[in-house]
C-alpha cells in the first residue's frame, strides 16, 4: 500500500495541510486526493502541488524516531464525500493493545493498483520491542496478523474509530527487514498525540482538530 494523502482535519477553513514521514527526499511533491486507482479514470480526484515541506527538527533517520513532516499543499482543497479530513491524536490519548485500527495504501501488493484497506491490531510496546529493539515514546505499532504495511506505503496513515469519528493515531515509518505481514511482527508508527504542540507551532491558523482518545483495555 503506498500513501494515501489525507488533509489534516481543520474545525474550519485551510485545508491546506497533511502530514507525511519525516525521511521524504523530493523537494518537487505532488499530493493527490480523491484517488482510488493509480491506472484508468479518477473522477473525484483532485491534485495540489507542495509549497512548503517542515521535517521535524529532531528525526533520526537510524533509528526512525520524530519520523514526521508537515507538507503544506500550495491551495486549499474543497471537501467533498470522496475527500474528507481526519482528525489528529491529542496528547495523552491512549491506543490499548488489541484495539482496532485502519491502515491504507498502494504499496507492495499483488492485488492490483486500486487503493488497498485493512485492519490491524494495536501492539503493546513490550511486544513490539521483541521485534525492533528499543522504541521511543514517539512510536506505536500495529499489525503482526498476515495483514499491514509494506514498502510503498511510508507516510500513510494510521487510523482508529470513535463513534462516528476517525482519528490519526499514526503516520506509517517502518516494516520489518523479514518482509511484509509477517504472522507476529508488527510495523511501526509515528504516534501523532506525541506532536501536537509542534504541528500547532506550525499551522498557527485554523488549526487541526484534536481529539482525545482513551481506551478501558489495558496494554498499549
Amino acid at each position: 500500500m503506498k500513501q494515501k494523502p489525507r488533509a489534516l482535519q481543520r474545525k474550519r477553513g485551510d485545508t491546506r495541510w497533511q502530514s507525511t514521514v519525516g525521511w521524504i527526499s523530493s523537494s518537487s511533491i505532488t499530493v493527490y486526493l480523491g484517488q482510488l486507482t493509480l491506472q484508468g479514470s479518477n473522477p473525484n480526484q483532485v491534485s495540489r502541488s507542495v509549497s512548503q515541506i517542515i521535517m521535524h527538527p529532531n528525526f533520526n533517520g537510524y533509528t526512525f524516531d520524530n519520523d514526521i513532516a508537515l507538507l503544506k499543499l500550495s491551495s486549499s482543497v474543497t471537501l467533498t464525500n470522496y475527500t474528507r479530513p481526519v482528525c489528529l491524536a491529542a496528547d495523552e490519548s491512549v491506543f490499548s493493545a488489541g484495539s482496532t485500527a485502519w491502515v491504507t495504501g498502494w504499496g507492495f501488493i499483488n492485488t492490483g493498483e486500486t487503493l488497498q484497506e485493512t485492519d490491524v491490531p494495536v501492539i503493546s510496546t513490550k511486544e513490539c520491542k521483541s521485534t525492533y529493539g528499543e522504541l521511543t515514546d514517539n512510536m506505536i505499532c500495529a499489525g503482526g496478523g498476515r495483514k499491514g504495511t509494506c514498502v510503498g506505503d511510508g507516510g500513510g496513515p494510521m487510523v482508529v474509530k470513535q463513534n462516528t469519528r476517525w482519528i490519526q493515531a499514526g503516520v506509517n515509518s517502518f516494516i520489518s527487514s523479514l518482509g511484509c505481514a509477517k504472522p507476529n511482527i508488527a510495523d511501526g508508527y509515528a504516534r501523532v498525540s506525541r506532536y501536537q504542540s509542534w504541528i500547532k507551532r506550525h499551522i498557527t491558523s485554523n488549526q487541526p482538530g484534536f481529539v482525545y482518545n482513551s481506551s478501558n483495555c489495558q496494554g498499549g
